[in-house]
This record gives C-alpha cells, sequence and structure tokens, in this order.
C-alpha cells in the first residue's frame, strides 16, 4: 500500500510518501517555517496557516516525483489532524481530505503525537512492543506505556510548560536567537559545570509528571542577578539544560520501573538533543531514537503512521474535522 502523508500541525510542512509492500519512504519533503516567525520570536498561528496553504500542494508534487509517481498510484492517504494549531491542521487536512474524495482512495487522520511516538519504527532496527515512551517536543512532554499501536496509557505529563518551550522561552530570556531551544544547547557546551546549580522540580515528590514554569524561573533570577556576561549566559544554559536532563532521566527510570520494562523509545524535537541521548544512554535498558530528520516534525512519521492504521482497515468519512486537542488514550488500537 502506497500512502501520501500530510503535516502542517505547527511551524513544518511536511509531505512524504511509504510504502508498506517494501517498508521503504519513497519521499520525504520538508519545509520549516523558521525564519518565517524569526521576527517575532514565536510562531504567529495565522503566518504559519497561510504559508501552509503555499507549500502543501508544491511539496506533495516534489513528493510524487521523487518517487517516480503520480497521484494515481496512491493507495491512501494520511493527514495530522490533530493536536495543534486548528488553522495550520485544517490546511492539510483539506487538502488531504479533498484529494482522497478525488482520488476515490481511503483516508485516515493521524494523531500527532502517534506519529512521533511510531518515528522510530522507520529505522532498520525497531522497537518491539511494548515499550515506554518519551515524548518531548515544544509542546508535550509526556511518558506513555505502549503494549501496542492505538494502546496508549499516559503515566505522566507536564502540569505547565513543555520541556521544548521551557527551553525556547528560557533561550528568550537570555537573548539568544530564535528557535532558542537548539542555540541554548549548543551554548551549554561552553558552560561550565557546578557554577550554578538548578533544582530538579517534582523529583523529591515522586511520581511521574513534569514541571518546568518554576525551572524558568529560576534561570531568569540567575540571570538578574549575574554580571550579564557571555560566560554567565553559557553558564546558566549549562546549568539549565544539566537539571532538564537529569530530571527526565530520573522519570524515565520510575516509569521503567513502574511497568517493569525494558525498553524506552524517545520521540519529538527534544530527541535531538545530544545531551538527553548522551544521559538516557546510562538507562539500563534498551533506548531507541529516531534519526534527527525525524524527531522534528515530519511528514514521514505520518505517512508512516496513518500507513499502518489504513492497512489495518482504518478509514475516516469524507469531513473535514481537525482536533486542536486530542489526547492519546482517546486512539483505538488496530483491532478495533
Amino acid at each position: 500500500m502506497i500512502v501520501l502523508g500530510i503535516e502542517s500541525s505547527c511551524d513544518e510542512t511536511g509531505i512524504a510518501i511509504y510504502d508498506t509492500k517494501s517498508g521503504q519512504l519513497l519521499a520525504d519533503q520538508l519545509y520549516s517555517q523558521v525564519s518565517l516567525h524569526a521576527e517575532y520570536g514565536g510562531v504567529v498561528p495565522e503566518l504559519a496557516s497561510r504559508d501552509h496553504i503555499r507549500r502543501v500542494v508544491p511539496l506533495v508534487r516534489q513528493s510524487l516525483s521523487e518517487a517516480n509517481l503520480s497521484l494515481q498510484d496512491l493507495d491512501g492517504i494520511a493527514y495530522t489532524s490533530g493536536p495543534g494549531l486548528i488553522g495550520a491542521l485544517m490546511v492539510g487536512a483539506s487538502v488531504g481530505r479533498s484529494l482522497a474524495w478525488g482520488l476515490g482512495i481511503p483516508a485516515v487522520g493521524v494523531h500527532h503525537m502517534e506519529g512521533h511516538l511510531l518515528a522510530p519504527m522507520l529505522e532498520d532496527n525497531p522497537p518491539e512492543f511494548p515499550f515506554v515512551a518519551l515524548l518531548v517536543s515544544g509542546g508535550h512532554t509526556m511518558l506513555v506505556e505502549v503494549e501496542s499501536i492505538g494502546e496508549y496509557r499516559i503515566l505522566g505529563e507536564s502540569l505547565d510548560d513543555a520541556v521544548g518551550e521551557a527551553f525556547d522561552k528560557t533561550a528568550k530570556m537570555l537573548g539568544l536567537a530564535y528557535p532558542g531551544g537548539p542555540v541554548l544547547a549548543a551554548l551549554a557546551e561552553k558552560g561550565e559545570p557546578g557554577v550554578y546549580e538548578f533544582p530538579r522540580p517534582m523529583v523529591r515528590q515522586g511520581g511521574l509528571d513534569f514541571s518546568y514554569s518554576g525551572l524558568k524561573t529560576f534561570a531568569l533570577t540567575t540571570w538578574n542577578q549575574s554580571d550579564k556576561t557571555e560566560q554567565d549566559k553559557a553558564n546558566i544554559a549549562h546549568a539549565f539544560q544539566e537539571a532538564v536532563v537529569d530530571t527526565l532521566f530520573i522519570k524515565c527510570r520510575r516509569a521503567l520501573e513502574a511497568v517493569e520494562g525494558k525498553r524506552l523509545v524517545i520521540a519529538g524535537g527534544v530527541g535531538a538533543n545530544k545531551r538527553l541521548r548522551e544521559k538516557l544512554a546510562e538507562l539500563d535498558a534498551e533506548v531507541f531514537f529516531p534519526q534527527i530528520q525525524f524527531c522534528t516534525d515530519n511528514g514521514a512519521m505520518i505517512a508512516y503512521a496513518g500507513a499502518i492504521r489504513l492497512e489495518a482497515g482504518q478509514t475516516e468519512e469524507a469531513t473535514i474535522a481537525p482536533r486542536p486537542r486530542w489526547s492519546l488514550e482517546q486512539l483505538s488500537g488496530l483491532g478495533a
């Protein structure tokens, strides 16, 4: 089954084509809106939606050309149905559902976080079920027990800022360029260990939930009380990142112990963080990361997740109804 995947939940337009028969990704196109939003220091939803409108169809054509296919060769279409920015989701859902209707082929709306969760399945050595997944991105931080595709139980999640959001906001407070998360992570490598000691939030009291708003405030207070030199900035970035990574490490270890798990899957944009990858490799478990290109939002993960559901016979009616808020636990298993 050859499936076209469309991702447009936020500020990346991703189009990909996946073939279930060969298990291969036939095409993968991605356009990032980073330069568009840099002037504003964050994603502007209306601008994001308009840019998706400009990019989706040309990227579909480029993907078909890359795969040496025509529209008539497609067997199904998958598109991100949520969660995300409603205007951005409407673009991908409208194009994907309309295209499927016109071609007379099935379509399915994909949960954005399920796409991230299944991204490591695109690797040559994919994880086996069951496993625990750590989903870390600009909009989500959660630990999920995964029994099989569609059978998810949320073990813990952020009570305020997602970890990627905390990275970006802290970087902005330090005057770093947008997008701040990767810039802060690079700056942290120049920091001196031990100069500042940041708290590890919600670790002592147990549990698997996260909180990063206080850590962000602690970073701002530390910066305001410093001499505000470039080295101070690097030292604060280092201390902040270590606190975040240590917290994620502790919570992942705790989650694995709670479910007696031996496999951990990392997904989402923060999964590209070098220090996080180093630290989680110390766990007494098999740890699986997607390729860097599949950590951030992309069409490949949507094409794959959609293809699995379409092959299982799951389709949707010819309606366009994206869901900006949508829990993973509301998804059905492949047998449903």
